[in-house]
């Protein structure tokens, strides 16, 4: 499982790829996660806080499921292995959006990096993460 983790080489072989669907952020308590145990299975991604299990679902089933969130989230996965002990390409990645107004919500796995941002900026986006590449 090893990643890249020479900034540099992270950065020109970032290929950017947007997720399909619009993504929810939610987040269940004990008792709602009861009423719908399978729910965690369903969601892209869930981590546990104090407040609750945090879960991010498709728009469409939180909205059926009447769980409150505050937007949609389109998913971008940078599509580099890097390494869990890679140092500086959430930075840059979260610098360049923020420099164009864009909240970067990002999600590490064992893989690769999800960057999560409102569906109405998610063009521009993947513009700016493109042009890391350079």
């Amino acid at each position: 499982m090893n990643g890249l983790t020479d900034l540099e080489q992270l950065l020109r072989s970032l290929a950017p790829r947007r997720l399909s669907g619009e993504w929810a952020f939610c987040s269940l308590t004990p008792d709602r996660l009861a009423e719908t145990p399978t729910l965690a299975t369903e969601a892209l991604a869930t981590f546990r806080e104090k407040e609750g299990l945090s879960i991010v679902l498709p728009v469409e089933r939180a909205t059926e499921l009447g769980l409150s969130f505050e937007g949609n989230f389109t998913g971008i996965t940078l599509d580099v292995h890097s390494s869990l002990h890679a140092v500086g390409l959430t930075a840059v990645v979260a610098s360049r959006l923020s420099e164009a107004g864009i909240s970067a919500n990002v999600i590490a796995a064992a893989f690769h990096d999800h960057v999560f941002v409102p569906t109405a900026e998610a063009a521009e986006a993947l513009h700016i993460l493109n042009s890391l590449r350079a």
